[in-house]
């Protein structure tokens, strides 16, 4: 499993995460409830990691809503405190623009 998500999961269980003000207008922006993006967390799959980030260690994933749609939610860490979790970004994927199992991103 990826290190990065292991983290935000472990994190997140704890209830040591965070919602960026951005998370939270991206949420709104296409209607996704922070509960789902949250709880869906510990099903997560990785669709592209970045470890060694400027800011911080993250990772966009995969996750579902309460209705089983698709959300991509990006998670990041604190380099130097290791913690909170950090819910940076979430949407709903474009299906014109990622694979149909909406883990990689389509050549334009």
């Amino acid at each position: 499993m990826n290190e990065t998500l292991r983290l935000v999961q472990t994190l997140v269980q704890r209830g040591e995460y965070i919602v960026s003000r951005h998370g939270f207008r991206e949420l709104a922006a296409d209607d996704i409830v922070a509960e789902d993006a949250i709880d869906g967390v510990a099903s997560a799959v990785v669709v592209e990691d970045y470890p060694i980030s400027r800011k911080e260690p993250s990772v966009l994933v995969l996750q579902r809503d309460r209705n089983g749609r698709p959300i991509h939610v990006m998670w990041g860490v604190p380099k130097d405190a290791g913690t909170p979790a950090i819910l940076v970004t979430a949407y709903r994927p474009a299906p014109g623009r990622w694979t149909g199992d909406f883990l990689r991103r389509t050549k334009r």
